[in-house]
Protein backbone atom coordinates (compact mmCIF):
# COMPACT_ATOMS: atom_id res chain seq x y z
CA UNK A 1 0.00 0.00 0.00
CA UNK A 2 2.87 2.57 1.11
CA UNK A 3 4.62 1.60 -2.59
CA UNK A 4 1.12 2.55 -4.59
CA UNK A 5 0.49 5.70 -2.60
CA UNK A 6 4.17 6.92 -3.33
CA UNK A 7 3.82 5.98 -7.33
CA UNK A 8 0.21 8.41 -7.08
CA UNK A 9 2.77 11.38 -5.54
CA UNK A 10 5.15 10.71 -8.21
CA UNK A 11 2.39 11.39 -11.03
CA UNK A 12 1.12 14.78 -9.16
CA UNK A 13 0.77 17.74 -11.11
CA UNK A 14 -0.18 21.86 -10.69
CA UNK A 15 -1.84 24.35 -12.66
CA UNK A 16 0.64 26.10 -15.19
CA UNK A 17 -1.44 29.58 -14.90
CA UNK A 18 1.02 31.24 -17.50
CA UNK A 19 0.58 28.46 -20.07
CA UNK A 20 -3.33 28.58 -19.60
CA UNK A 21 -3.63 32.10 -20.01
CA UNK A 22 -1.51 32.42 -23.08
CA UNK A 23 -3.59 29.17 -24.47
CA UNK A 24 -6.80 31.20 -23.79
CA UNK A 25 -5.43 34.98 -25.17
CA UNK A 26 -3.80 33.22 -28.37
CA UNK A 27 -7.55 32.02 -29.23
CA UNK A 28 -9.34 35.21 -28.12
CA UNK A 29 -7.62 38.09 -29.48
CA UNK A 30 -9.17 41.79 -27.86
CA UNK A 31 -11.61 41.76 -30.65
CA UNK A 32 -12.62 45.57 -30.25
CA UNK A 33 -8.39 46.29 -29.84
CA UNK A 34 -7.41 49.44 -32.13
CA UNK A 35 -4.79 47.41 -33.34
CA UNK A 36 -7.57 45.25 -35.30
CA UNK A 37 -10.13 47.73 -35.69
CA UNK A 38 -8.68 51.31 -35.66
CA UNK A 39 -8.05 51.71 -39.94
CA UNK A 40 -11.60 50.15 -40.41
CA UNK A 41 -13.20 52.93 -38.58
CA UNK A 42 -13.17 56.46 -37.80
CA UNK A 43 -11.30 56.81 -34.50
CA UNK A 44 -14.56 58.71 -33.05
CA UNK A 45 -16.79 55.90 -33.75
CA UNK A 46 -14.42 53.36 -32.34
CA UNK A 47 -13.97 55.07 -28.79
CA UNK A 48 -17.73 55.42 -28.83
CA UNK A 49 -18.21 51.36 -29.41
CA UNK A 50 -15.48 50.38 -26.83
CA UNK A 51 -16.44 53.09 -23.98
CA UNK A 52 -19.90 51.73 -24.30
CA UNK A 53 -18.95 48.17 -23.78
CA UNK A 54 -16.43 49.07 -21.20
CA UNK A 55 -19.42 51.23 -19.51
CA UNK A 56 -21.29 47.94 -19.73
CA UNK A 57 -18.95 45.41 -18.45
CA UNK A 58 -17.89 47.01 -15.71
CA UNK A 59 -21.27 47.45 -14.92
CA UNK A 60 -21.05 51.54 -14.92
CA UNK A 61 -24.22 51.86 -17.21
CA UNK A 62 -26.05 49.87 -14.40
CA UNK A 63 -24.84 52.17 -11.72
CA UNK A 64 -26.22 55.01 -13.05
CA UNK A 65 -29.49 53.90 -14.43
CA UNK A 66 -30.09 52.81 -10.65
CA UNK A 67 -29.49 56.00 -9.23
CA UNK A 68 -31.71 58.29 -12.22
CA UNK A 69 -31.49 61.50 -11.37
CA UNK A 70 -31.29 61.50 -7.76
CA UNK A 71 -30.34 64.87 -6.21
CA UNK A 72 -27.14 65.93 -4.64
CA UNK A 73 -26.89 65.17 -1.39
CA UNK A 74 -23.69 66.37 -0.04
CA UNK A 75 -23.15 67.11 4.05
CA UNK A 76 -20.65 69.11 5.76
CA UNK A 77 -18.50 67.48 8.46
CA UNK A 78 -15.40 69.92 9.07
CA UNK A 79 -13.57 73.26 7.92
CA UNK A 80 -10.57 74.53 8.81
CA UNK A 81 -7.69 77.28 7.41
CA UNK A 82 -4.68 76.03 6.58
CA UNK A 83 -1.31 77.85 5.38
CA UNK A 84 -2.40 79.40 2.18
CA UNK A 85 -5.47 77.10 1.71
CA UNK A 86 -8.89 75.46 3.32
CA UNK A 87 -9.51 72.45 4.31
CA UNK A 88 -13.19 70.96 4.29
CA UNK A 89 -14.88 67.40 4.75
CA UNK A 90 -17.77 66.46 3.03
CA UNK A 91 -19.74 62.98 2.99
CA UNK A 92 -21.82 62.77 -0.21
CA UNK A 93 -24.37 60.17 -0.99
CA UNK A 94 -23.00 58.56 -3.86
CA UNK A 95 -26.13 56.04 -4.12
CA UNK A 96 -28.26 53.79 -1.68
CA UNK A 97 -26.01 52.79 1.37
CA UNK A 98 -22.80 54.29 0.13
CA UNK A 99 -21.84 57.37 0.85
CA UNK A 100 -18.13 59.12 -0.31
CA UNK A 101 -16.10 60.99 2.16
CA UNK A 102 -13.76 63.54 1.06
CA UNK A 103 -11.76 66.66 1.37
CA UNK A 104 -12.38 69.65 -0.47
CA UNK A 105 -9.16 71.92 -0.71
CA UNK A 106 -9.37 75.36 -2.23
CA UNK A 107 -6.16 78.20 -2.34
CA UNK A 108 -6.55 81.54 -0.91
CA UNK A 109 -7.02 82.46 -4.58
CA UNK A 110 -10.22 80.78 -5.46
CA UNK A 111 -13.72 82.42 -5.66
CA UNK A 112 -16.66 82.85 -7.45
CA UNK A 113 -15.22 86.03 -9.20
CA UNK A 114 -11.55 83.75 -9.87
CA UNK A 115 -12.72 80.14 -10.18
CA UNK A 116 -9.70 77.60 -10.51
CA UNK A 117 -9.19 74.08 -12.24
CA UNK A 118 -10.13 71.19 -10.34
CA UNK A 119 -7.85 68.30 -9.83
CA UNK A 120 -9.34 64.42 -8.80
CA UNK A 121 -6.55 62.65 -6.48
CA UNK A 122 -7.83 59.04 -6.23
CA UNK A 123 -5.65 57.46 -3.59
CA UNK A 124 -3.92 54.08 -3.90
CA UNK A 125 -3.60 50.32 -2.02
CA UNK A 126 -2.80 51.89 1.58
CA UNK A 127 -4.86 51.54 4.91
CA UNK A 128 -5.66 55.27 5.15
CA UNK A 129 -6.48 56.18 1.86
CA UNK A 130 -7.27 59.91 1.65
CA UNK A 131 -5.67 61.02 4.88
CA UNK A 132 -2.16 60.43 3.15
CA UNK A 133 -2.76 62.52 0.35
CA UNK A 134 -4.21 65.44 2.64
CA UNK A 135 -1.06 65.31 4.74
CA UNK A 136 -3.27 64.32 7.75
CA UNK A 137 -0.40 61.43 9.13
CA UNK A 138 -0.63 59.15 12.05
CA UNK A 139 3.04 59.53 12.99
CA UNK A 140 6.76 60.35 11.50
CA UNK A 141 6.76 57.41 10.15
CA UNK A 142 3.81 57.34 7.56
CA UNK A 143 4.78 61.02 7.13
CA UNK A 144 8.29 59.73 5.89
CA UNK A 145 6.89 57.13 3.40
CA UNK A 146 4.22 59.46 2.21
CA UNK A 147 6.80 62.30 1.32
CA UNK A 148 9.86 60.05 0.36
CA UNK A 149 7.61 58.54 -2.61
CA UNK A 150 5.71 61.84 -3.27
CA UNK A 151 2.69 60.51 -2.23
CA UNK A 152 1.10 63.55 -0.74
CA UNK A 153 -0.82 64.61 -4.05
CA UNK A 154 -3.47 66.68 -2.87
CA UNK A 155 -0.99 68.80 -1.39
CA UNK A 156 1.11 69.13 -4.09
CA UNK A 157 -2.06 70.35 -6.23
CA UNK A 158 -3.33 73.01 -3.95
CA UNK A 159 -0.07 74.28 -3.46
CA UNK A 160 0.41 74.69 -7.65
CA UNK A 161 -2.90 76.83 -7.29
CA UNK A 162 -5.77 74.38 -8.22
CA UNK A 163 -9.11 73.43 -6.12
CA UNK A 164 -8.11 69.98 -5.08
CA UNK A 165 -10.76 67.01 -4.06
CA UNK A 166 -9.26 63.89 -2.15
CA UNK A 167 -11.96 61.34 -1.67
CA UNK A 168 -11.99 57.50 0.10
CA UNK A 169 -11.80 54.90 -2.48
CA UNK A 170 -14.44 52.46 -1.93
CA UNK A 171 -12.41 49.61 -0.28
CA UNK A 172 -10.14 51.77 1.83
CA UNK A 173 -10.71 53.83 5.37
CA UNK A 174 -14.06 55.31 5.95
CA UNK A 175 -15.11 53.59 2.78
CA UNK A 176 -13.96 50.42 3.99
CA UNK A 177 -15.98 47.48 5.72
CA UNK A 178 -15.83 47.60 9.58
CA UNK A 179 -14.57 44.38 9.99
CA UNK A 180 -11.29 44.66 7.75
CA UNK A 181 -10.94 47.76 9.73
CA UNK A 182 -11.13 46.53 12.97
CA UNK A 183 -8.80 43.16 12.03
CA UNK A 184 -5.89 45.81 10.78
CA UNK A 185 -5.98 44.97 7.56
CA UNK A 186 -5.38 47.29 4.43
CA UNK A 187 -8.74 47.20 2.91
CA UNK A 188 -11.72 45.09 1.98
CA UNK A 189 -10.97 45.10 -1.68
CA UNK A 190 -11.88 41.54 -1.89
CA UNK A 191 -14.82 41.20 0.11
CA UNK A 192 -16.87 44.62 -1.70
CA UNK A 193 -16.01 43.17 -5.05
CA UNK A 194 -17.01 39.46 -4.45
CA UNK A 195 -20.40 41.84 -3.63
CA UNK A 196 -20.09 43.94 -6.79
CA UNK A 197 -19.20 41.09 -8.77
CA UNK A 198 -22.44 38.90 -7.61
CA UNK A 199 -24.49 42.25 -8.51
CA UNK A 200 -23.28 42.46 -11.93
CA UNK A 201 -21.16 45.27 -11.39
CA UNK A 202 -17.66 45.84 -10.66
CA UNK A 203 -15.31 48.08 -8.21
CA UNK A 204 -13.57 49.65 -11.06
CA UNK A 205 -17.04 50.90 -12.40
CA UNK A 206 -18.56 51.34 -8.93
CA UNK A 207 -15.07 53.89 -8.63
CA UNK A 208 -15.47 55.81 -11.81
CA UNK A 209 -19.22 56.46 -10.87
CA UNK A 210 -18.12 57.93 -7.23
CA UNK A 211 -15.29 60.01 -9.29
CA UNK A 212 -18.45 61.44 -11.28
CA UNK A 213 -20.40 62.14 -8.33
CA UNK A 214 -17.62 64.25 -7.73
CA UNK A 215 -17.43 65.54 -10.46
CA UNK A 216 -21.13 66.56 -10.03
CA UNK A 217 -20.61 68.65 -6.97
CA UNK A 218 -17.85 70.33 -8.01
CA UNK A 219 -19.79 71.54 -10.64
CA UNK A 220 -21.99 73.36 -7.77
CA UNK A 221 -19.06 75.22 -6.42
CA UNK A 222 -18.51 78.76 -7.67
CA UNK A 223 -15.00 78.72 -6.97
CA UNK A 224 -14.64 75.74 -9.13
CA UNK A 225 -13.94 76.05 -13.19
CA UNK A 226 -15.77 72.39 -13.70
CA UNK A 227 -14.95 72.81 -17.76
CA UNK A 228 -11.11 71.98 -16.76
CA UNK A 229 -10.44 68.90 -14.34
CA UNK A 230 -7.40 66.70 -14.17
CA UNK A 231 -7.04 63.60 -12.69
CA UNK A 232 -4.49 61.60 -11.17
CA UNK A 233 -3.82 59.42 -8.52
CA UNK A 234 -1.10 56.38 -7.80
CA UNK A 235 -1.09 52.86 -7.89
CA UNK A 236 -4.92 52.22 -7.47
CA UNK A 237 -5.41 55.72 -8.05
CA UNK A 238 -3.79 55.76 -11.42
CA UNK A 239 -5.67 52.68 -12.39
CA UNK A 240 -9.25 54.81 -11.15
CA UNK A 241 -7.49 58.23 -13.23
CA UNK A 242 -7.38 56.19 -16.04
CA UNK A 243 -10.63 54.45 -16.15
CA UNK A 244 -12.29 57.69 -14.92
CA UNK A 245 -10.52 59.91 -18.06
CA UNK A 246 -11.61 56.96 -20.35
CA UNK A 247 -15.55 56.52 -19.47
CA UNK A 248 -16.05 60.21 -18.40
CA UNK A 249 -14.99 63.03 -21.20
CA UNK A 250 -15.91 65.58 -18.65
CA UNK A 251 -12.12 64.94 -17.61
CA UNK A 252 -9.76 67.25 -19.23
CA UNK A 253 -6.17 65.72 -18.37
CA UNK A 254 -5.06 62.74 -17.07
CA UNK A 255 -2.17 61.84 -15.40
CA UNK A 256 -2.48 58.06 -13.98
CA UNK A 257 0.58 56.95 -12.08
CA UNK A 258 2.31 53.58 -11.97
CA UNK A 259 -0.19 51.77 -13.32
CA UNK A 260 -0.15 52.14 -16.96
CA UNK A 261 1.01 48.73 -18.77
CA UNK A 262 -0.89 46.18 -20.30
CA UNK A 263 -2.93 43.35 -18.78
CA UNK A 264 -1.37 40.43 -19.96
CA UNK A 265 2.14 41.47 -18.80
CA UNK A 266 0.63 42.75 -15.52
CA UNK A 267 -2.67 41.75 -14.11
CA UNK A 268 -3.09 38.57 -15.52
CA UNK A 269 1.25 37.48 -15.17
CA UNK A 270 1.78 39.47 -11.47
CA UNK A 271 -0.09 39.46 -8.65
CA UNK A 272 -2.42 42.12 -7.95
CA UNK A 273 -5.59 42.71 -5.75
CA UNK A 274 -9.06 41.70 -6.76
CA UNK A 275 -10.16 45.36 -7.33
CA UNK A 276 -8.36 45.16 -10.54
CA UNK A 277 -10.66 42.89 -12.51
CA UNK A 278 -13.11 43.60 -14.81
CA UNK A 279 -14.79 40.63 -16.06
CA UNK A 280 -14.24 39.81 -19.54
CA UNK A 281 -12.09 42.48 -20.57
CA UNK A 282 -9.06 41.21 -22.04
CA UNK A 283 -11.59 39.56 -24.53
CA UNK A 284 -12.47 43.13 -25.31
CA UNK A 285 -9.57 45.15 -25.58
CA UNK A 286 -6.16 45.99 -23.98
CA UNK A 287 -5.01 49.06 -21.39
CA UNK A 288 -3.58 51.17 -24.35
CA UNK A 289 -6.64 50.84 -25.50
CA UNK A 290 -8.56 52.17 -22.30
CA UNK A 291 -6.06 54.71 -22.86
CA UNK A 292 -6.84 55.64 -26.43
CA UNK A 293 -10.25 56.44 -25.30
CA UNK A 294 -8.98 59.60 -23.84
CA UNK A 295 -7.34 60.82 -27.22
CA UNK A 296 -7.60 64.15 -28.23
CA UNK A 297 -7.35 64.90 -24.67
CA UNK A 298 -4.00 65.30 -22.73
CA UNK A 299 -2.64 62.20 -21.05
CA UNK A 300 0.92 61.84 -18.97
CA UNK A 301 1.66 58.12 -18.12
CA UNK A 302 3.93 57.98 -15.14
CA UNK A 303 6.25 54.97 -14.44
CA UNK A 304 8.97 53.71 -12.47
CA UNK A 305 11.44 51.97 -14.61
CA UNK A 306 11.91 49.68 -11.39
CA UNK A 307 8.39 48.83 -10.57
CA UNK A 308 7.85 44.94 -10.96
CA UNK A 309 4.38 44.86 -10.38
CA UNK A 310 3.63 46.83 -13.84
CA UNK A 311 7.05 46.14 -15.59
CA UNK A 312 8.40 48.73 -17.31
CA UNK A 313 9.24 46.72 -20.74
CA UNK A 314 5.56 46.08 -21.31
CA UNK A 315 4.74 49.91 -20.18
CA UNK A 316 6.75 51.15 -23.03
CA UNK A 317 5.47 48.58 -25.86
CA UNK A 318 1.92 49.89 -24.56
CA UNK A 319 2.91 53.66 -24.54
CA UNK A 320 3.84 53.07 -28.12
CA UNK A 321 0.31 51.78 -29.07
CA UNK A 322 -1.49 54.77 -27.48
CA UNK A 323 1.23 56.67 -28.99
CA UNK A 324 -0.57 55.61 -32.36
CA UNK A 325 -3.84 56.71 -31.52
CA UNK A 326 -2.87 59.98 -30.67
CA UNK A 327 -1.13 60.39 -33.73
CA UNK A 328 -4.04 59.58 -35.53
CA UNK A 329 -5.99 61.73 -33.38
CA UNK A 330 -3.47 64.88 -34.88
CA UNK A 331 -2.29 65.65 -31.42
CA UNK A 332 0.98 63.01 -31.27
CA UNK A 333 2.30 65.87 -27.96
CA UNK A 334 -0.70 65.14 -25.86
CA UNK A 335 0.47 61.71 -25.16
CA UNK A 336 3.82 61.14 -22.78
CA UNK A 337 5.54 58.93 -20.72
CA UNK A 338 7.66 59.81 -17.77
CA UNK A 339 9.72 57.46 -16.51
CA UNK A 340 10.70 57.59 -12.75
CA UNK A 341 14.15 56.09 -11.58
CA UNK A 342 12.89 53.74 -9.01
CA UNK A 343 10.00 51.37 -8.26
CA UNK A 344 6.15 51.48 -7.43
CA UNK A 345 5.63 54.83 -6.25
CA UNK A 346 4.31 58.95 -7.60
CA UNK A 347 7.16 60.73 -9.40
CA UNK A 348 5.62 64.42 -8.97
CA UNK A 349 8.41 66.51 -10.90
CA UNK A 350 6.80 66.50 -14.53
CA UNK A 351 2.98 66.05 -13.25
CA UNK A 352 2.64 69.96 -12.65
CA UNK A 353 4.04 71.25 -15.57
CA UNK A 354 2.07 69.16 -17.87
CA UNK A 355 -1.35 70.34 -15.99
CA UNK A 356 0.02 74.01 -15.98
CA UNK A 357 0.60 73.18 -19.88
CA UNK A 358 -2.83 72.15 -20.54
CA UNK A 359 -5.27 73.30 -18.06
Amino acid sequence: MPVVFRAILSRMQYVNEKQYVQAVLSQTPPVLSYQRAGKKVPLAEWQTRVREQIRQISGLDDIQAARGDEPLDCRVASREVRDGYSLEKYYLRAEPGMEIPFYLLLPEAASSASPVPLVLTPHGHGRRGKEIYVGNYENEEERGHSESGDRDIALQAVEAGYAVIAPDVRGFWEMARQEEMDAGKGSSCDELQRRSLMLGRSLIGERVFDMGRLMDYAATRPEIDSTRIAITGNSGGGTVSLFTAALDERVSVAVPGSYFCSFEASILSVHHCMCNVVPGIVRLVEMSDIAGLVAPRPLLFVNGIEDHIFPFGATKEAFSEVQRIYEDADVPDRCRLYAGRGGHRYYKDEVWPFLAEFL
